[in-house]
């Protein structure tokens, strides 16, 4: 059987770990992904990624302001540099999230209107998309660790037994069931932060 797994077969300890570490980065993007969402309620993590163009580099809203939820349907924003609310309030305005920001002395406040039904529909399946994304990339990945693993066996150099790379599988398995649960539980979660209103 020809394989097309190109790098030089490793032990399966290497391929488990590798394989966990890269299902968790898929598991890690979503979540950063899901906190760009908006839902009805206010949240810090709508705006800490929004890129500020801050003299001529583009920086983190966080790196630039103090971000705090001042009622449930209202965010603060508070520049350390007085001089960069303008940008500030500019890249808010630029973001695509819809939103209003308002000056207020040194601060910029900006409501967080709740959606509506036709557009919380649209965030649920953009939730879903997302996560069925990341589930299908860690299925990927379990191709690939199966890949090496076979590779692993077939080189005789190595000398691994079959029940030792049975019982990998099984556990490369059982660490894809793991990890499409979590990414459905956290899209779950979001679903229902976007369907509160």
């Amino acid at each position: 059987m020809h394989l097309c797994y190109t790098r030089p077969p490793m032990d399966l300890d290497t391929i488990l770990l590798e394989t966990e570490e890269r299902m968790q980065r898929s598991s890690d993007y979503l979540s950063r992904e899901l906190r760009g969402i908006r839902t009805g309620r206010a949240s810090t993590a709508l705006l800490e990624y929004i890129k500020v163009d801050y003299y001529g580099s583009h920086t983190d809203l966080r790196e630039l302001a103090a971000i705090s939820v001042a009622e449930a349907t209202q965010l603060l924003v508070k520049p350390f540099d007085p001089g960069a609310k303008h940008d500030i309030i500019r890249a808010i305005e630029t973001s695509g999230l819809g939103l209003n920001p308002m000056a207020e002395g040194n601060a910029i406040r900006i409501n967080v209107p709740a959606p509506s039904s036709d557009r919380r529909k649209q965030l649920v399946s953009q939730v879903k998309k997302l996560a069925e994304e990341s589930k299908v990339a860690v299925r990927n990945e379990r191709r690939d660790a199966n890949k090496a693993i076979d590779a692993a066996v077939a080189d005789k150099k190595n000398a691994i037994p079959e029940d030792a790379a049975k019982s990998a599988k099984e556990e490369i398995d059982e660490l894809t069931k793991k990890f499409c649960d979590g990414l459905d539980a956290l899209a779950a979660k979001k679903c229902a932060e976007i369907e509160e209103i």
